[in-house]
């Protein structure tokens, strides 16, 4: 039967459910195997004696692909929003089983591999991945996504969030239904599989992996190469502040301080002396650096307030840190900046209002009254975060 299916309401109890494997395969226009899939997926569930059920997603398929599923004896749901995301969220939402897997409908996976995921579950796993590099047949796939995007993307994942797994785009992958509340998933399109694995990773899911076959597809592909692996470098920057803002911000900070610091007490460097320029430089670069920091911050502030994500350091600073401790600061900045200024005044006023040689400490006091404002409306910025703060 096909269904359209309202993703918010079709999650049912697991208590409801006597079925132990559902799988879930997203479908767009795969008119040329979806059929195989299916008869495949039901003839391992009935051969090793399983009882589930198969789920395909239609995503608005226009080659009567959703049919094909239907007559081959799956449940067919239609999602009408394309996306590889949306799909597998509306699918998953309607999955009965205790566990869960999922696998393209392209016969690029070989649903014979369906027990051994299970069994990784039934021992005691969340989330259970392949591992397609180590065995991908000849011309299954680019050697740009084989050699290049596949190994950056999932080294640069595990760089950021140390989930441990060797390929986490591989398409088969499977779960236990009642982590799916904890995962929380979201992402819409291809970066649905890099979200899987890095919010298991956040909420210290228990994550498996092993390998696994990686066929050639039948049909054509709807992997766009550059957008797609964009969408998964974009995903994994704007979920890691402290690497996108706070690490790179505080460099500049601290880099341009050092600059300032050079040029104030005439530190000689590669055997020159540095001036005005270059205090300017510093001071550019300690006022930048403050302001990505502070937007660093304010983003981990916002992951940890509405997204659900978990920062052990960003929890001590609140605990122990105030609104009024960074106001302080922020004014501690701003007093000083501002009795340079008064300094340079008086100055002005003692030479008759005439030329003076002060370009150096108006860098500095200026820098200081910047920082001390980005500092103070900062705190404020975070305290208002904070009012609807998850309990």
């Amino acid at each position: 039967m096909t269904t359209t299916y309202d993703r918010v309401s079709a999650s049912l109890p697991l208590a409801m459910s006597p079925m132990t494997l559902s799988i879930v395969i997203p479908c767009l226009n795969e008119a040329d195997t979806i059929s195989d899939c299916v008869h495949r997926a039901r003839r391992v569930l009935d051969e090793n004696g399983i009882s589930g059920e198969v789920i395909v997603v239609d995503n608005n398929s226009d080659d009567g692909s959703g049919a094909l599923a239907e007559s081959a004896g799956a449940t067919v749901i239609t999602e009408s929003r394309r996306g590889y995301g949306q799909a597998y969220m509306t699918g998953l939402a309607a999955a009965r089983g205790q566990y869960i897997l999922m696998a393209d409908g392209d016969l690029t996976y070989d649903f014979e591999e369906a027990p051994r995921f299970l069994a990784e579950l039934q021992s005691g796993a969340d989330l259970v991945v392949g591992n397609r590099m180590g065995d991908i047949e000849p011309g299954a796939m680019p050697w740009h996504h084989r050699y290049i995007g596949n190994p950056v993307l999932s080294g640069l994942l595990n760089l950021l969030y140390h989930t441990g797994v060797d390929d986490a785009h591989c398409g088969m992958r499977a779960l236990r239904r009642d982590a799916l509340p904890a995962l929380n998933l979201r992402a819409g399109g291809m970066e649905f599989a890099s979200e899987m694995v890095i919010r298991a990773a956040k909420e210290n899911l228990r994550i498996r992996q092993f390998p696994i076959t990686y066929h050639r597809r039948g049909g054509e592909s709807k992997l766009e190469s550059f957008s797609d692996g964009w969408r998964h470098l974009r995903f994994l920057l704007v979920h890691s502040p402290n690497h996108l803002f706070i690490l790179p911000g505080l460099l500049m900070s601290v880099f341009g301080a050092v600059i300032q610091a050079i040029v104030l007490f005439h530190v000689g460097v590669l055997g020159r002396a540095w001036d005005i320029h270059a205090l300017i430089a510093g001071a550019l670069l300690t006022m930048i650096g403050v302001q990505v920091v502070a937007l660093g911050v304010c983003a981990r502030a916002y992951g940890v307030y509405f997204m659900g994500d978990r920062d052990r350091w960003f929890e001590r600073l609140r605990a122990r840190y105030r609104l009024e401790h960074g106001l302080l600061l922020g004014a501690m900045f701003m007093l000083v900046g501002i009795v340079l200024v008064v300094q340079i005044g008086i100055r002005w006023v003692s030479h008759g209002f005439g030329a003076l040689a002060q370009d150096n400490v108006a860098v500095v006091a200026a820098t200081l009254l910047i920082v001390g404002i980005q500092v103070f409306f900062t705190s404020f910025l975070l305290s208002i975060l904070g009012l609807r703060r998850n309990p």
